[in-house]
């Protein structure tokens, strides 16, 4: 693993730093990326490639954080408009509860296949029929629901995995 890490940890860093266009987010992946592959030591038994297979770990953590951001960004803007018609302001607990929770349901979602997850994204945060969804992912009103159940115990299942 040291050779791995100070072989290509300075490649790995230039490479997401171009990629993102920040170095802290860069050295924050990079840093993650090594985390993931020490987590799953197994995983480096046998790579040819170990500059391929850094990228392809690290444009999966990228797309991990992007998904997180949306759930962020969701949960933030829904926050603003409630603000408004709220006379209080969530304390910073609940908001530090809430952003937990959206963190939990992104690791539970990467669990299902992609349709699974798309169709609960345009449901729950694009407030999409499940007539809509069916049209947009070519599957039929009875797929989605089987969908959306198949999300909803992945979270069921990740939150009774925490607890």
């Amino acid at each position: 693993m040291r050779i791995l890490y100070s072989e290509h940890h300075d490649w790995l860093f230039g490479w997401l730093r171009k990629k993102l266009g920040c170095a802290h987010n860069a050295a924050d992946v990079a840093h993650d990326t090594f985390m993931r592959i020490i987590a799953s030591r197994d995983a480096l038994l046998g790579v040819e490639q170990p500059r391929a297979w850094l990228a392809t770990t690290a444009k999966r953590l990228i797309i991990d954080r992007a998904r997180r951001e949306v759930l962020e960004h969701a949960y933030l803007a829904e926050m603003a408009v409630l603000a408004d018609s709220l006379p209080c302001h969530p304390a910073p607990d609940e908001i530090l509860m809430a952003l937990e929770a959206l963190d939990q349901i992104g690791a539970a979602l990467q669990a299902i296949n992609a349709r699974a997850r798309e169709a609960f994204m345009l449901h729950y945060l694009d407030q999409q029929t499940h007539a809509a969804i069916a049209v947009h992912l070519g599957v039929s009103v009875r797929m989605v629901q089987k969908y959306l159940v198949q999300a909803l115990l992945a979270c069921r299942h990740r939150c009774a995995a925490l607890a």
